[in-house]
Protein backbone atom coordinates (compact mmCIF):
# COMPACT_ATOMS: atom_id res chain seq x y z
CA UNK A 1 0.00 0.00 0.00
CA UNK A 2 1.21 3.47 -0.92
CA UNK A 3 -0.25 6.59 0.73
CA UNK A 4 -0.12 9.99 -0.97
CA UNK A 5 -0.37 12.73 1.63
CA UNK A 6 -2.85 15.17 0.16
CA UNK A 7 -6.21 16.78 0.74
CA UNK A 8 -9.11 15.46 -1.28
CA UNK A 9 -9.79 17.88 -4.10
CA UNK A 10 -6.38 19.57 -4.16
CA UNK A 11 -3.91 19.53 -7.06
CA UNK A 12 -1.84 16.64 -5.69
CA UNK A 13 -5.00 14.56 -5.17
CA UNK A 14 -6.19 15.11 -8.73
CA UNK A 15 -2.79 14.28 -10.19
CA UNK A 16 -2.41 11.16 -8.01
CA UNK A 17 -5.67 9.77 -9.43
CA UNK A 18 -4.60 10.10 -13.06
CA UNK A 19 -4.94 6.78 -14.86
CA UNK A 20 -5.85 5.00 -11.62
CA UNK A 21 -8.92 2.78 -11.32
CA UNK A 22 -10.50 4.31 -8.22
CA UNK A 23 -12.77 2.76 -5.61
CA UNK A 24 -15.50 5.33 -6.25
CA UNK A 25 -15.82 3.81 -9.73
CA UNK A 26 -15.64 0.13 -8.79
CA UNK A 27 -19.43 -0.05 -8.82
CA UNK A 28 -19.56 1.42 -12.33
CA UNK A 29 -17.24 -1.34 -13.55
CA UNK A 30 -19.06 -4.15 -11.77
CA UNK A 31 -22.51 -2.92 -12.76
CA UNK A 32 -21.27 -3.15 -16.33
CA UNK A 33 -20.08 -6.70 -15.65
CA UNK A 34 -23.52 -7.67 -14.39
CA UNK A 35 -25.17 -6.19 -17.49
CA UNK A 36 -23.08 -8.14 -19.98
CA UNK A 37 -25.72 -10.18 -21.80
CA UNK A 38 -27.60 -10.56 -25.07
CA UNK A 39 -25.98 -9.48 -28.32
CA UNK A 40 -23.19 -7.67 -26.44
CA UNK A 41 -22.43 -10.49 -24.02
CA UNK A 42 -18.79 -10.37 -23.02
CA UNK A 43 -18.55 -6.62 -23.62
CA UNK A 44 -18.66 -3.62 -21.27
CA UNK A 45 -21.35 -0.97 -21.40
CA UNK A 46 -20.63 2.51 -22.76
CA UNK A 47 -20.02 4.14 -19.37
CA UNK A 48 -17.37 1.58 -18.50
CA UNK A 49 -15.76 1.83 -21.94
CA UNK A 50 -15.59 5.61 -21.69
CA UNK A 51 -14.06 5.36 -18.21
CA UNK A 52 -11.39 2.93 -19.44
CA UNK A 53 -10.57 5.22 -22.37
CA UNK A 54 -10.31 8.26 -20.12
CA UNK A 55 -7.87 6.41 -17.84
CA UNK A 56 -5.75 5.42 -20.85
CA UNK A 57 -5.43 9.06 -21.90
CA UNK A 58 -4.53 10.10 -18.36
CA UNK A 59 -1.83 7.43 -18.17
CA UNK A 60 -0.26 8.95 -21.26
CA UNK A 61 -0.57 12.60 -20.22
CA UNK A 62 -0.05 12.27 -16.48
CA UNK A 63 -2.76 14.88 -16.06
CA UNK A 64 -6.50 14.62 -15.28
CA UNK A 65 -8.47 14.71 -18.53
CA UNK A 66 -11.06 16.97 -16.91
CA UNK A 67 -8.29 19.32 -15.67
CA UNK A 68 -9.31 18.69 -12.08
CA UNK A 69 -12.94 19.74 -12.57
CA UNK A 70 -15.19 19.06 -9.58
CA UNK A 71 -18.95 18.74 -9.74
CA UNK A 72 -21.04 20.64 -7.20
CA UNK A 73 -21.75 17.38 -5.36
CA UNK A 74 -18.04 16.49 -5.18
CA UNK A 75 -17.09 19.93 -3.85
CA UNK A 76 -19.91 19.80 -1.32
CA UNK A 77 -18.73 16.41 -0.11
CA UNK A 78 -15.15 17.59 0.28
CA UNK A 79 -16.26 20.77 2.10
CA UNK A 80 -18.43 18.84 4.55
CA UNK A 81 -16.01 16.00 5.25
CA UNK A 82 -14.42 17.62 8.29
CA UNK A 83 -17.81 18.19 9.94
CA UNK A 84 -18.77 14.58 9.19
CA UNK A 85 -15.52 13.32 10.71
CA UNK A 86 -16.09 15.33 13.91
CA UNK A 87 -19.60 13.88 14.25
CA UNK A 88 -18.27 10.37 13.58
CA UNK A 89 -15.51 10.65 16.18
CA UNK A 90 -17.99 11.92 18.77
CA UNK A 91 -20.57 9.20 18.05
CA UNK A 92 -18.13 6.27 17.92
CA UNK A 93 -15.66 7.52 20.54
CA UNK A 94 -12.61 7.14 18.33
CA UNK A 95 -9.99 9.12 16.43
CA UNK A 96 -9.78 9.16 12.64
CA UNK A 97 -6.44 9.59 10.88
CA UNK A 98 -6.52 11.30 7.48
CA UNK A 99 -5.35 9.02 4.68
CA UNK A 100 -5.14 11.16 1.54
CA UNK A 101 -5.01 8.88 -1.48
CA UNK A 102 -4.14 5.17 -1.17
CA UNK A 103 -2.61 3.16 -4.04
CA UNK A 104 -1.63 -0.42 -4.72
CA UNK A 105 2.12 -0.89 -5.15
CA UNK A 106 1.74 -1.03 -8.95
CA UNK A 107 -0.26 2.21 -8.97
CA UNK A 108 -3.13 0.73 -10.98
CA UNK A 109 -5.83 0.85 -8.29
CA UNK A 110 -6.52 3.44 -5.63
CA UNK A 111 -8.96 4.98 -3.19
CA UNK A 112 -9.57 8.28 -1.48
CA UNK A 113 -9.99 6.72 1.93
CA UNK A 114 -11.77 9.30 4.07
CA UNK A 115 -9.96 8.04 7.15
CA UNK A 116 -8.08 5.19 8.83
CA UNK A 117 -8.86 4.05 12.37
CA UNK A 118 -6.34 2.29 14.61
CA UNK A 119 -4.56 -0.57 12.82
CA UNK A 120 -7.49 -2.38 11.26
CA UNK A 121 -10.35 0.04 10.51
CA UNK A 122 -11.33 2.87 8.23
CA UNK A 123 -14.27 5.04 7.26
CA UNK A 124 -16.22 6.46 4.34
CA UNK A 125 -18.35 9.61 4.54
CA UNK A 126 -21.21 10.31 2.15
CA UNK A 127 -23.01 13.66 2.11
CA UNK A 128 -25.93 12.78 -0.12
CA UNK A 129 -28.58 15.25 -1.27
CA UNK A 130 -30.85 12.97 -3.31
CA UNK A 131 -33.91 12.07 -1.18
CA UNK A 132 -34.14 8.73 -3.01
CA UNK A 133 -30.59 7.75 -2.03
CA UNK A 134 -30.92 9.09 1.52
CA UNK A 135 -34.21 7.22 2.03
CA UNK A 136 -32.66 3.99 0.77
CA UNK A 137 -29.97 4.22 3.45
CA UNK A 138 -31.92 5.64 6.38
CA UNK A 139 -35.21 3.79 5.99
CA UNK A 140 -34.14 0.59 4.25
CA UNK A 141 -30.70 0.21 5.85
CA UNK A 142 -29.45 -0.47 2.31
CA UNK A 143 -25.87 0.48 1.44
CA UNK A 144 -25.44 -2.03 -1.40
CA UNK A 145 -24.80 0.88 -3.80
CA UNK A 146 -21.57 1.59 -1.91
CA UNK A 147 -20.41 -1.93 -1.06
CA UNK A 148 -17.89 -2.21 -3.92
CA UNK A 149 -16.25 0.98 -2.69
CA UNK A 150 -16.33 -0.09 0.98
CA UNK A 151 -14.92 -3.57 0.43
CA UNK A 152 -12.52 -2.12 -2.16
CA UNK A 153 -11.13 0.30 0.41
CA UNK A 154 -10.61 -2.53 2.88
CA UNK A 155 -8.78 -4.47 0.16
CA UNK A 156 -6.56 -1.53 -0.78
CA UNK A 157 -5.85 -0.48 2.82
CA UNK A 158 -5.50 -3.98 4.29
CA UNK A 159 -8.26 -3.38 6.84
CA UNK A 160 -10.72 -5.73 8.55
CA UNK A 161 -13.64 -3.34 9.10
CA UNK A 162 -15.01 -0.07 7.80
CA UNK A 163 -17.49 2.50 9.06
CA UNK A 164 -19.91 3.78 6.43
CA UNK A 165 -21.29 7.13 7.52
CA UNK A 166 -24.09 9.15 5.94
CA UNK A 167 -23.86 12.79 6.99
CA UNK A 168 -27.05 14.82 6.55
CA UNK A 169 -26.89 18.12 8.46
CA UNK A 170 -30.54 18.81 7.53
CA UNK A 171 -31.48 16.25 10.19
CA UNK A 172 -29.52 17.98 12.95
CA UNK A 173 -32.73 19.41 14.55
CA UNK A 174 -33.65 15.84 15.59
CA UNK A 175 -30.10 14.77 16.37
CA UNK A 176 -29.85 12.37 13.44
CA UNK A 177 -27.34 14.17 11.26
CA UNK A 178 -25.00 11.14 11.19
CA UNK A 179 -25.98 7.56 10.37
CA UNK A 180 -23.29 4.89 10.74
CA UNK A 181 -22.97 1.22 9.85
CA UNK A 182 -20.10 -1.09 10.82
CA UNK A 183 -19.09 -3.28 7.86
CA UNK A 184 -16.82 -6.30 8.22
CA UNK A 185 -14.32 -7.38 5.60
CA UNK A 186 -15.63 -10.07 3.23
CA UNK A 187 -12.70 -11.87 1.60
CA UNK A 188 -14.93 -13.79 -0.84
CA UNK A 189 -16.47 -10.51 -1.98
CA UNK A 190 -13.03 -8.93 -2.31
CA UNK A 191 -11.66 -11.86 -4.31
CA UNK A 192 -14.49 -11.54 -6.86
CA UNK A 193 -14.05 -7.76 -6.94
CA UNK A 194 -10.32 -8.05 -7.54
CA UNK A 195 -10.83 -10.43 -10.45
CA UNK A 196 -13.31 -8.04 -12.09
CA UNK A 197 -10.90 -5.14 -11.64
CA UNK A 198 -8.00 -7.09 -13.13
CA UNK A 199 -10.11 -7.80 -16.22
CA UNK A 200 -11.10 -4.15 -16.51
CA UNK A 201 -7.49 -3.02 -16.22
CA UNK A 202 -6.72 -5.09 -19.31
CA UNK A 203 -9.14 -2.87 -21.25
CA UNK A 204 -7.45 0.27 -19.94
CA UNK A 205 -4.01 -1.05 -20.97
CA UNK A 206 -5.32 -2.12 -24.35
CA UNK A 207 -6.67 1.38 -24.98
CA UNK A 208 -3.35 2.89 -23.97
CA UNK A 209 -1.49 0.58 -26.35
CA UNK A 210 -3.85 1.43 -29.22
CA UNK A 211 -3.38 5.15 -28.63
CA UNK A 212 0.40 4.87 -28.47
CA UNK A 213 0.76 2.53 -31.46
CA UNK A 214 -2.01 3.99 -33.57
CA UNK A 215 -3.58 0.59 -34.22
CA UNK A 216 -5.41 -2.18 -32.43
CA UNK A 217 -3.32 -4.67 -30.48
Amino acid sequence: MLIVNCKQGDEVWHKSRCGVITASNFNLIRASERLKSGANKGDYNEKAKNYAFRLAIERISGQPLDEGFETWAMKRGHDMEEAARIEHEAMAGLLVDLAGFVLTDDGKYGASADGLIDDDGGCEYKCLVSPERIRKVLLNNDISEFMDQIQGCMWLCGRSWWHFCLYCPALEPIGKQLWMKHVKRDDDYIEALEQDLIEFEKLVSQNEQILRMGKAA
